[in-house]
């Protein structure tokens, strides 16, 4: 064992004693100097062309703010039993007038006039929403129910008007106004771009083909390129996305710098799952009497809610990402001889004769004495 101790401590020894220096070897093969050449060639590709042209890697980058707001106009006509023939405008349609970067449109109503706070009989899976009296009233002819404490009449429980009361909604439009900085660049522009002026504002609506610049949508339109219809949606409501893309490379003309608008449907419209669709809710307009009396007109409204979302990246030269990417080219240019290495010694045919040409051993003669 004294004797294994030792042999074991002498070759720590001189494996920690030892020193590497490089060594060219220069391999005069078809096979290894294309390889060689092709891994360079690769790597060259991945840094100028992915990392440099694609990505951009010379530029220092910076995130979007942004701030949004909206303006609706459009008129509608409605004819009811309930409230008779009336017009909307933007007043009555947008709920709430002014929301954080999103708007919401009535399209659909269903309208319970002239409630009082009273007691009623109750109607079917409604007393949640009302107080019980503890007393047994008719319904009807044939059927007795709890007395309620409520405004009543009560809700009327029925599907949602189709097609929809306020269907002439899809030609309201809506001028959407973004205000976006980029802070690490100082750079500031909104979607009103300079060549806009205000006779054009005043007429245009947005289209890819003859006016992608307009900041003005008709509402049928950002449905329909998001592939809905809006008839159909504005029956039970729902969700839209309007998205508004900013991409700027400010080593180029800041005209360049323009918005990139795409539309899609936010919420589920799963047909399997098809639980609460849509997107409703209720309100109510208050009014008292010469009596004094307080009553209301209950409205659950159904519509669709417009969120704009605002994405975007900007992106100029910098030398400090420039010299970091060109710093990770070169370490990976390094790793192509590491490759060509591992071929060579462990693949090739003559990998062993290559193994011997490549590592040389050479005792300790001492230094130079002077």
């Amino acid at each position: 064992q004294g004797r294994q101790a030792v042999w074991i401590y002498s070759m720590l020894g001189e494996c920690f004693f030892d020193y590497y220096t490089s060594k060219i070897l220069v391999i005069r093969s078809r096979k290894v100097g294309t390889l060689n050449r092709f891994t360079q060639a690769l790597v060259i590709a991945y840094v100028v062309g992915y990392v440099c042209v694609l990505k951009k890697g010379y530029q220092d980058t910076d995130t979007v703010l942004s701030s949004v707001t909206t303006k609706v106009k459009g008129i509608a006509l409605t004819n009811t039993t309930e409230l008779g023939e009336r017009i909307w405008d933007v007043a009555d349609y947008i709920i709430p007038p002014q929301e954080d970067g999103s708007f919401f449109v009535l399209t659909n109503m269903i309208i319970t006039p002239n409630q009082t706070q009273s007691k009623c009989a109750e109607v079917s899976h409604y007393g949640r929403h009302s107080v019980q009296t503890g007393r047994c009233v008719n319904y009807n002819d044939t059927v007795k129910t709890c007395e309620v404490l409520s405004w009543c009449p009560l809700e009327k429980i029925v599907e949602p008007p189709n097609p929809p009361l306020l269907a002439d909604a899809e030609n309201f439009t809506v001028l959407i106004k973004n205000n976006i900085r980029y802070p690490k660049f100082n750079f500031n522009k909104r979607n009103i771009l300079p060549n806009i002026n205000s006779s054009y504002l005043t007429q245009c609506v947005f289209s890819r083909k003859t006016d992608p610049d307009c900041p003005i949508f008709r509402l049928k339109d950002i449905v329909e390129e998001a592939e809905e219809d809006f008839q159909t949606m504005a029956v039970h409501g729902g969700v839209m996305g309007v998205q508004i893309r900013w991409d700027c490379d400010l080593d180029m003309p800041q005209s360049w710098c323009v918005p990139r608008y795409t539309f899609r449907r936010l919420d589920n419209k799963d047909p399997e799952n098809n639980v609460a669709p849509g997107y409703n809710f209720r309100f109510a307009k208050y009014y008292k009497d010469s009596d004094g009396t307080e009553t209301r007109t209950l409205i659950k409204g159904y519509g669709i809610r417009f969120d704009v979302l605002v994405f975007g990246q900007a992106g100029k030269f910098n030398i400090i990402p420039t010299l970091l990417n060109i710093g990770a080219g070169l370490a990976l240019l390094g790793l192509v001889n590491v490759i060509c290495d591992w071929i060579v010694l462990t693949i090739m045919t003559r990998k062993h004769h290559y193994k011997e040409q490549k590592y040389t051993y050479v005792d300790d003669f001492g230094l130079v004495s002077i």
